[in-house]
């Protein structure tokens, strides 16, 4: 994963070898640890990646602990969208700008 993706899954993977790889992030938690392989990816484990509360957007480092080495890569977290239409904003779409 090079980037989050608000309200959608999202999967870290990595190619490890050793035993018991982690993933870890100031940003992200993991679950759901998954051998591999993958189709269309060269990894061989994958954990399911969530976001962490309050988190701001960013770029945040990824490490992926494997057999005693370690690799570290980044992410970025876009913004977050606007939860709500602000009151009074034109409605795309509904007729209301025509002239």
């Amino acid at each position: 994963m090079d980037k989050y993706v608000r309200d959608a899954p999202n999967v870290a993977l990595a190619k490890c070898e050793g035993a018991s790889p982690k993933f870890s992030s100031p940003a992200l938690d993991f679950a759901n640890y998954t051998p591999g392989p993958f189709m269309g990816a060269d990894a061989n484990i994958s954990a399911d990646a969530t976001l962490k509360p309050g988190t701001a957007a960013g770029e945040y480092p990824l490490t992926v602990t494997c057999g005693g080495q370690t690799y570290t890569t980044k992410f970025t977290v876009p913004a977050a969208q606007v939860a709500k239409v602000p009151s009074g904003a034109a409605k795309a779409g509904d007729g209301s700008m025509a002239g």
